[in-house]
Parts: C-alpha cells; sequence; structure tokens
C-alpha cells in the first residue's frame, strides 16, 4: 500500500505517457524490446510501448530498491 501523495503521482506519470510515452528521462531497458522505465522519486515504472497499436501496458511500479 503505496501513501495517497505517492500513488497520486504515480497515477499522474502513467495518465501523462498516454501523451507522450517516451518522456525526458526515459531509459529504454537493455535486452527487452520497446521496454522502458521511468523514475517517480523511489518508485520506478516499467512499462511496454507497442506503437503499432498506439497501446502502453505498465509491467510494474516498484521502489527502486526492488527494482534491480
Amino acid at each position: 500500500n503505496l501513501p495517497k501523495q505517492q500513488r497520486e503521482r504515480l497515477i499522474t506519470a502513467i495518465r501523462l505517457l498516454t501523451d507522450t510515452p517516451r518522456p525526458s528521462g526515459v531509459k529504454k531497458l537493455k535486452g527487452y524490446d520497446d521496454t522502458y522505465r521511468i523514475r517517480i522519486g523511489d518508485y520506478r515504472i516499467i512499462y511496454r510501448i507497442q506503437d503499432q497499436e498506439m497501446l502502453i501496458i505498465i509491467l510494474s511500479s516498484i521502489h527502486r530498491k526492488d527494482a534491480y
């Protein structure tokens, strides 16, 4: 369970991906096709972009200490 403020930050970041799926600071994950991560404070959102279908799939949102 995330604190409300952190949860709202993650939700806002996910919504912004619909307009800008590759925002400034995004990192492409090595060894994976079309898979990226963005930093939101101490959390990471891992997601995949399917350009042909215009689809963003959220794979995970985890605390950075558990991400690597």
